[in-house]
């Protein structure tokens, strides 16, 4: 048990440690972009990004549902790995078809030009072989090549998009640098991995085994995948989306920076559910591995309250003045964060034992959302509020209903 937990500790320590370097390098975008871009420029940029995870969504489903199958495959003794990059090209191309056609209509909705969301809505097909690749290292428990992965590839999107900016280019421009950032990070993952044990060893038995799959793992688990990751993304994304469309542009800015608190509890505890995801796959672990996730993330959870609160003080003196009104309100951002987290580590549960029917319980608290932001007449205090509201009744009901899942 002491070596087990001790894998599982540096796992998630090196993780971690990844993990944080490339949520560094995103939230300091954020920084010179609310500067640089003024109030109204960085709601539009902050918007497309939010629009951008959207899209993206298969690319998170593919990774856990490689990452899941990697598990499987080495239960049953196999070893495979062509079948799953296969799986990755065909959802790429899907996905570019799909940020074709989405991109005008992005455009009308948050009023933005058509170059700034095409440029914004591109960066998902690389963000899609970045994610087969890390789906492999994850099912590998090949965690510290991971880590090196999302450092990287947090690094070689910030990079050139931060350069951009300084340099005076718009948004466009900017999200623009950002997606070729990623395809680089995709290309350069794709060579770590082959570099390792078995990469691209498949025996004759396993490749006539991975056709035979192909078809169940791109019409059945990654579609089912995706519409539990979409329902998180959604989650992530609808307050600061539908705050473009309630109030004027100066707010939107203020709301899109405190959302900068909510995304960074959000996402810095994900290596947390990355390292345990492998051990969910696992029938016999799956309920021990989740209740450890979520105790683990609300512990986290609370800290970053604590720090948002303390922290919030400097907040004007790194973007402006600007952002003053929302100084009280980032311990209540990090709140919301915090709970989605675990909202994320519950539905990674229901995604590794394949469990997709609690997805109706997050798109029913989505929708409740969605209609109390657009109806009520709020202010920037209780639209976030109402946002916080419903993400902690939603994320209740759905560990009730995944634990009921998993009994059974």
């Amino acid at each position: 048990m002491a070596p087990r937990r001790s894998t599982v500790i540096a796992g998630v320590s090196v993780v971690t440690a990844g993990s944080m370097t490339a949520n560094a390098a995103a939230y300091l975008l954020h920084l010179p972009a609310s500067r640089w871009l003024g109030p109204a420029g960085y709601g539009e940029f902050a918007s497309l990004l939010a629009a951008q995870l959207i899209v993206a969504v298969p690319a998170l489903a593919l990774q856990m549902v490689i990452a899941r199958e990697v598990v499987t495959a080495r239960l049953d003794g196999r070893a495979a790995t062509s079948q799953f990059r296969r799986l990755g090209y065909s959802t790429a191309a899907l996905v570019a078809l799909a940020a074709l056609v989405a991109a005008p209509m992005v455009a009308s909705v948050l009023n933005t030009s058509l170059a700034a969301a095409a440029a914004a809505l591109f960066a998902a097909p690389a963000l899609v072989l970045l994610a087969t690749e890390q789906g492999l290292l994850q099912g590998q428990h090949r965690f510290t090549e991971l880590a090196a992965v999302l450092a990287g590839a947090g690094i070689a999107r910030v990079g050139p998009a931060v350069v951009t900016l300084a340099l005076g280019g718009g948004p466009a421009a900017a999200l623009a640098a950002a997606a070729l950032g990623a395809l680089a990070a995709a290309i350069g993952a794709n060579m770590l991995v082959r570099l390792g044990p078995g990469a691209d060893g498949d025996s004759p038995r396993v490749a006539r085994t991975a056709r035979q799959e192909d078809k169940r793992l791109s019409v059945t688990a990654v579609l089912r995948a995706s519409q539990i990751q979409l329902a998180i993304v959604v989650f992530t994304s609808l307050d600061l989306v539908l705050a473009r469309v309630v109030f004027e542009d100066t707010l939107t800015g203020q709301y899109a920076l405190g959302a900068v608190a909510a995304k960074v509890a959000f996402w810095l505890p994900h290596a947390v559910g990355i390292v345990f995801f492998p051990r969910m796959a696992n029938p016999s672990l799956t309920r021990s591995a989740l209740k450890f996730t979520i105790a683990v993330l609300a512990a986290l959870g609370v800290l970053m309250v604590i720090a948002a609160a303390v922290l919030a003080p400097v907040v004007p003196v790194l973007v402006g003045e600007d952002y003053r009104p929302i100084v009280g309100l980032l311990w209540l951002f990090a709140a919301q964060g915090a709970v989605l987290a675990i909202l994320q580590g519950v539905l990674l549960s229901a995604i590794a034992r394949d469990r997709t029917a609690v997805s109706l319980v997050v798109w029913g608290g989505l929708a409740v959302e969605g209609a109390l932001l657009l109806t009520l007449p709020l202010t920037l205090t209780t639209f976030l509020l109402v946002a916080l509201g419903s993400a902690a009744v939603t994320t209740l009901l759905a560990l009730v209903t995944v634990q009921a899942a998993l009994r059974r």
